[in-house]
């Protein structure tokens, strides 16, 4: 019982920073949108967000396997309670390369506490246990979803927060929050079921399996798709064109991440009657869905080119989108973990979401500055191909046979 409450009490502390994490970014788009600064200008707010989130997944999974789990996931609470407080000084001080300092210390924090989270579900399942699979694939796919429910409720957050409170009453009801869960972690992790025995090596820190290498490339063009228009175009397009209030933006981020989660909670249930319908390996399915979800931005752009339906047709598309991109989030997230062994988890996860992160580099840059020149439209089209480049790279990967060989 004693790994199982360790794992409730990470997955917890994961939850809760992921609260605040949806939080403060949503209050950070819609505040410096109301500024008046540009979408360009405001995807560089993330900037370093998103570069110190590959820097951290590089080298935090060697860090876990040094210092022990416990460590990293306590000291990404830290430095988010930290960032959190550094933007609540005065306006006049909120320059931008002052949030893009404070956004790198979020990103790191951020990154430490899921590479910890997700590394933590691989010590319940000892090497080679007969019916591991199955139950890894629902824990996994448990702990992601209710993740982005998680986030999803933090994005409503952020916009009610803003609509009832100034920019810096908000992040600070979201410090204590997280200052709260940072003092119940502390007695309540225990070391010697956190850390990693393996010590790492800095030259061990990319990896040199070539099924989590190509894993990592599609997952790259995945969330870069994601973000492309996800970020920074579709928040400021619903205020600027649709003229949507804050709270209403942030309820429908909300909905639509708490959608996803929930998508994801349950992939495990669809994906395996898809297998036993259509007689499709992992690997298959993740090509069938990455095909599927490459035609939906496109079909979202053509739309709107021609003016049909703004609101509902942007609605139904992106939940559509969250469907199948949910799905195969979800497959990459547990097959990161199933052919990582136990001594090496930390480090493949964070390889993985190296890669993870930068594609929402990409996302966030294309996002501010396509949309900037080419509106919603040209965010989706980028989005497409990015899909494109996933389902192609999903040809590389192993298949089941060789899978259960390695």
């Amino acid at each position: 019982m004693k790994p199982l409450r360790n794992y409730v009490v990470i997955s917890c502390t994961y939850w809760a920073f992921t609260l605040t994490d949806g939080a403060l970014r949503m209050l950070v788009v819609l505040y410096f949108h109301q500024l008046g600064y540009s979408p360009l200008s405001i995807a560089s707010l993330f900037l370093f967000y998103e570069f110190f989130g590959i820097v951290t997944n590089l080298l935090g999974g060697w860090a876990a396997t040094r210092f022990g789990l416990k460590v990293t996931l306590l000291v990404g609470l830290a430095l988010q309670i930290f960032a959190l407080l550094m933007l609540t000084v005065p306006t006049e001080n909120l320059t931008i390369l002052y949030v893009m300092a404070v956004q790198a210390l979020s990103g790191i924090a951020k990154d430490l506490n899921k590479m910890s989270a997700k590394s933590s579900i691989k010590q319940f399942f000892p090497a080679n246990a007969k019916g591991n699979h199955n139950k890894l694939f629902k824990w996994v796919a448990i702990l992601t979803g209710s993740k982005n429910t998680l986030k999803g409720i933090g994005f409503f957050l952020g916009g009610f927060l803003l609509a009832h409170y100034d920019f810096q009453t908000a992040l600070l009801i979201l410090a204590l929050g997280l200052l709260t869960t940072l003092l119940a972690a502390i007695p309540l992790l225990r070391p010697s079921q956190t850390k990693v025995s393996h010590k790492a090596r800095f030259s061990q820190l990319f990896s040199n399996d070539p099924a989590v290498n190509w894993l990592s490339a599609a997952r790259f063009f995945l969330f870069g798709s994601r973000d492309v228009w996800f970020v920074i175009a579709l928040p400021i397009y619903l205020v600027s064109q649709l003229n949507w209030q804050f709270d209403q933006v942030g309820s429908f981020f909300a909905l639509w991440i708490v959608g996803y989660g929930l998508m994801q909670a349950f992939a495990p249930l669809l994906l395996q009657y898809c297998k036993q319908t259509r007689h499709s390996t992992d690997d298959k399915i993740m090509q069938q869905l990455a095909i599927i979800l490459a035609l939906i931005p496109a079909g979202i752009a053509l739309g709107l080119y021609f003016n049909l339906g703004t609101s509902w047709l942007i609605i139904g598309g992106l939940t559509l989108y969250g469907i199948i991109f949910a799905l195969n989030s979800a497959v990459h997230s547990y097959l990161i973990i199933e052919w990582s062994d136990h001594q090496k988890i930390a480090m493949n996860i964070g390889f993985y979401y190296m890669a993870n992160a930068g594609g929402r580099l990409a996302g966030t840059i294309l996002s501010g500055l396509v949309y900037q020149y080419y509106d919603l439209v040209g965010c989706l089209i980028i989005s497409s191909f990015f899909v494109a480049f996933t389902a192609i790279l999903s040809q590389h990967l192993p298949t089941s046979k060789s899978i259960s060989n390695r």
